[in-house]
């Protein structure tokens, strides 16, 4: 298997000029790659323009971000082109890498303006040398620039920043850097594509964490509704637990619930409810071992949320009533 670490760099429209093209708010300007193989060596590189076809004005973001101007855009070649030669050039069996999760969803969403066959029939599972770099030099949770994960590093900047190649180089030095087995085993998954029935969905197993990505469905409520999205299992011995607290919600978003495990204590549930283009919905949960400190954190973010819809409703039932015109 090879690694493919790949950065684009896109343009967008200048609303008053050019209107977003709806499903392509970022059109890809530019695909910058490295190859490596399963010892993370450089063994192959990658890099086109593109020429334009969705916005013929680069916006001022853009044009300031990646130094580079329409003239020499006009002289690249048609996204399908440039796609069909890179995917040409990545091969068979490839793992693809990127500084972030934007990249995949963005260059799905460019090859389906242009009727392109997906990457897949089902989430993509890629790195995210983002999180990954987080994973094994911070805390986990931060997400750093690509620049300060350089420096961090203490790597030779021996190329500018900001453009696809350059990005993508830096990436795959950072991602050769990392070589602890538990960070590696943190794979993420693009959902553009999501799973299409319950034996597509994503159960996956990390070292701190479990996670599950749905199948769609038409509405947050029948996903609420379904047991596999609501159910509190232990990831560990895989039995059915005590739920010591309901799922809620403190803001309309996310949804927690905290249920007890014999074995291994106060297990925490995480649903965040995400919408898709066609107006249907998917859930992501996550699963976690929390301390009885963060437990009682949850209790009380419960009876506060209880307290804002009491105060609610009170302030509904107050409301005076217009009187009816005679």
């Amino acid at each position: 298997m090879n690694y493919i670490v790949f950065d684009l760099e896109w343009n967008q429209g200048n609303p008053q000029r050019e209107p977003e093209v709806y499903g392509v708010p970022f059109e890809i300007v530019e695909i910058g790659a490295i190859k490596l193989n399963e010892d993370k060596e450089m063994i192959g590189e990658f890099n086109q323009l593109i020429k334009p076809q969705l916005y013929h004005e680069l916006n001022h973001i853009t044009r300031k971000l990646i130094h580079l101007q329409m003239a020499q855009l006009e002289h690249g070649k048609p996204f399908p082109k440039v796609f069909e030669n890179f995917m040409e050039w990545c091969g068979e069996d490839v793992l693809f890498c990127t500084w972030g999760p934007l990249d995949l969803e963005e260059l799905q969403k460019n090859m389906k303006y242009y009727n392109l066959g997906p990457l897949s029939d089902r989430p993509v599972k890629f790195y995210d040398v983002q999180k990954l770099f987080s994973i094994a030099f911070e805390d986990k949770k931060t997400r750093r620039s690509l620049e300060y994960a350089v420096d961090f590093l203490q790597l030779e900047k021996d190329i500018p920043f900001h453009r696809a190649f350059s990005d993508a180089y830096y990436t795959a030095r950072v991602l050769a850097r990392i070589t602890d087995r538990s960070a590696l085993e943190h794979f993420s998954f693009d959902t553009f594509i999501k799973p299409k029935n319950r034996k597509e969905e994503i159960k996956i197993i990390f070292d701190n964490y479990a996670k599950y990505i749905s199948r769609e469905f038409p509405t947050k409520s029948d996903a609420l509704a379904d047991r596999e999205v609501t159910s509190c299992r232990c990831y560990i011995c895989h039995k059915n637990i005590r739920r010591k607290i309901k799922w809620f919600t403190p803001n309309g978003k996310h949804y927690f619930a905290v249920s007890y495990c014999d074995k291994h204590g106060y297990m925490k549930g995480k649903i965040r409810v995400r919408k898709t283009d066609e107006n249907t919905v998917y859930v992501v949960k996550t699963e976690k071992f929390i301390s009885p400190e963060e437990m009682e954190s949850i209790k009380s973010r419960l009876q506060h949320a209880k307290e804002i819809r009491r105060h609610h409703k009170k302030k509904k039932i107050r409301k005076p009533r217009k009187s009816p015109e005679n």
